[in-house]
């Protein structure tokens, strides 16, 4: 499979090279070159296969022939080494767990997918890649998990100073071997901007090899795709029209769902579920396109101003905005909904979630309103212990910590500040 880049002014280039380059040299996003429809009766026989066998049958085109295919079957096997549960609330709402991981995030799959194939390019090269990573949250702590002690890749973590949570923090901060961790006076928009500045810095790329494992990176964002497959799996048989509420970003998590769609998977309709970061929500009222500053809630992960991934939604689309209404309806919540929303969940289920995944539920109960014929998933993005402070504050119930938590902590954080692009170049130049 050859990838393209999305501002079309780059050659094209193999699934490897996407991998390790990140960014196209244009600036560009890469995005597959074609996309082949899986067999009608490969979704009808999902029973019948395992988790491992769905996803290396739902990737394979996307990265052969550069990955034989007993290696592919390995790297989804050890990245798939955990479930991916369907949780029924009621007749009309459902929940996807994706938090099963080892860093108790939805991102872990692709980070771990990433790192292994990033492993697989780089086992007879001596050179070092650089991995360079921003995070609003999870992001690091699944980076650098996957990633920790992978032969000759070293991973630079930026995150804003003060707006993760306590133990994504540590997530991030503690590992320590071949994973660094810089802190950043800013917000979230700040590390991606220095991110993608330090991919188009010559005088840096001239003196190493940098790639990203933000969703911008190929194997970080494809791999999403998997989860709705194993969705569809555990609902096809009770629920024909099915919605996924996925709360949204940087928007790979939903875009890797509308890859699932192009390869077959009949998705009735998508919802995008905003916090007051809301560009998308505001586009589809408006038409009108507008990045704007990040503003900080109580669901971090979701604080995007400028969503990488939203042109990858688009390219999909054909850059048809009537195609994109049809299939994406986006909503925006307040942190006093969302508050409200976790405790009407506890209450009425017997249900915790954790902030993403109670904007998820209330962007499912507001599109029921119009659209009671369907059944609406939405995506448990983190464990509920990773915003205690906000979830037992409004449940009022005390969480106990799982055994990922517990590991980290009580471990010392390690982090280096910096305050602008220039202390981040320094830092990569001489480290």
């Amino acid at each position: 499979m050859n990838y393209y880049s999305l501002n079309k002014k780059a050659p094209n280039t193999t699934f490897k090279n996407a991998v390790i380059k990140g960014l196209a040299p244009d600036k560009g996003l890469y995005f597959p070159e074609s996309i082949t429809p899986l067999p009608a009766d490969f979704f009808k026989n999902l029973d019948n296969l395992s988790n491992s066998e769905i996803a290396f049958t739902a990737i394979k085109q996307f990265v052969s022939p550069e990955i034989p295919e007993d290696v592919l079957k390995t790297i989804v096997e050890e990245t798939l080494s955990f479930n991916f549960p369907v949780v029924k609330l009621d007749e009309n709402v459902s929940t996807l767990e994706l938090f099963h991981g080892p860093t108790m995030a939805f991102k872990d799959v692709g980070a771990r997918f990433m790192a292994r194939c990033l492993g697989y390019f780089n086992k007879n090269n001596t050179n070092e890649v650089t991995v360079l990573v921003a995070t609003s949250g999870d992001t690091g702590g699944a980076v650098a998990n996957g990633f920790l002690g992978v032969k000759g890749v070293n991973v630079v973590i930026l995150y804003p100073s003060g707006k993760v949570s306590d133990i994504q923090e540590k997530q991030l901060t503690t590992l320590g071997q071949n994973i660094t961790a810089l802190e950043v006076d800013g917000v979230f928009d700040d590390c991606q901007d220095m991110v993608k500045r330090a991919f188009l810095d010559e005088e840096l790329t001239s003196k190493m090899q940098l790639t990203s494992a933000n969703s911008i990176n190929v194997a970080r964002w494809l791999p999403q795709l998997f989860y709705f497959i194993f969705a569809y799996k555990q609902l096809h048989n009770t629920h024909k029209k099915i919605v996924f509420s996925v709360p949204s970003g940087n928007f790979g998590n939903i875009c890797a769902g509308m890859m699932a769609q192009q390869l077959g998977l009949p998705i009735h309709h998508f919802i995008a579920s905003n916090n007051k970061n809301n560009v998308v929500t505001t586009y589809l009222k408006t038409e009108e396109y507008n990045p704007k500053p990040s503003v900080q809630t109580i669901s971090n992960a979701m604080d995007v101003g400028n969503p990488s991934n939203f042109i990858r939604i688009q390219e999909i689309h054909k850059n048809d905005f009537g195609a994109l209404t049809e299939n994406l309806s986006s909503y925006s919540f307040s942190d006093e909904e969302t508050k409200e929303a976790l405790a009407h969940i506890y209450k009425t289920y017997n249900y915790v979630a954790d902030p993403h995944g109670a904007v998820g539920y209330l962007g499912c109960k507001a599109y029921l309103k119009n659209n009671n014929d369907v059944h609406c998933v939405f995506l448990e993005t983190a464990h509920p212990t990773k915003f205690l402070d906000v979830v037992e504050h409004v449940i009022k119930e005390k969480q106990p910590l799982p055994e990922q938590i517990q590991e980290v902590m009580h471990k010392t954080k390690v982090a280096t500040k910096i305050g602008s692009y220039n202390d981040l170049k320094s830092y990569l130049l001489n480290n």
